[in-house]
């Protein structure tokens, strides 16, 4: 089984600029493709298919909501202190080392469809790397296969993934959704166009 990684840590410091230093832009409002307004984490959830059993939320101590809506989809909350994306993977990967492969989900792309995931899922395999592509730009999640779990664990502080890249066996996944490249940076950024 391949798990679900849902990074929500960061500070969002960009967001917090625009629209204020008391703002956690994962929890701003925001209007799904759906047509239904949740907070942003909760939309990012949602399109998490049912198929990725096992789904750990990485987080920071201060976000008490954050945490509850991730339980509330069926996610285990880590909490961690620091806010680097290397720290979250790490402790995320090894939460559940033993899993066929982890699916990393950034925690303020809410607007990637749920069919785009399954199909980023099914290009994981034990030594791939498995990249939404759209109008040839690498998008996000990113599925990584069971032979990259030592190398996730071993990450730290801010530095994320991408220099596992270099040496491996990448698939690369066409899908015809802006949403794999649609992060919520600032909060112009909600309204998905």
């Amino acid at each position: 089984m391949v798990g679900a990684i849902i990074l929500a840590a960061g500070q969002g410091s960009r967001y917090r600029q625009v629209a204020g230093a008391d703002q956690d832009k994962l929890l701003a409002p925001c209007q799904g493709r759906d047509g239904v307004v949740r907070p942003v984490i909760e939309q990012t959830l949602r399109n998490v298919p049912a198929r990725v059993g096992r789904r750990v939320l990485v987080t920071t101590p201060d976000r008490p909501e954050v945490a509850r809506l991730a339980r509330a989809y069926g996610c285990e909350v880590l909490l961690l202190a620091s806010t680097g994306m290397g720290d979250s993977l790490a402790a995320a990967v090894a939460v559940c080392p033993a899993l066929e492969g982890w699916l990393v989900v950034l925690g303020d792309m809410p607007f990637i469809l749920p069919s785009s995931i399954e199909r980023v899922v099914d290009g994981v395999a034990v030594d791939t790397i498995s990249v939404p592509v759209q109008r040839g730009e690498f998008g996000h999640p990113v599925g990584f296969g069971r032979s990259f779990g030592k190398a996730l664990m071993a990450l730290s502080g801010d530095r994320g993934a991408k220099p596992l890249f270099a040496s491996a066996k990448v698939v690369e996944v066409e899908v015809e959704d802006p949403g794999v490249l649609w992060d919520v940076d600032v909060p112009g950024a909600l309204l998905f166009k």
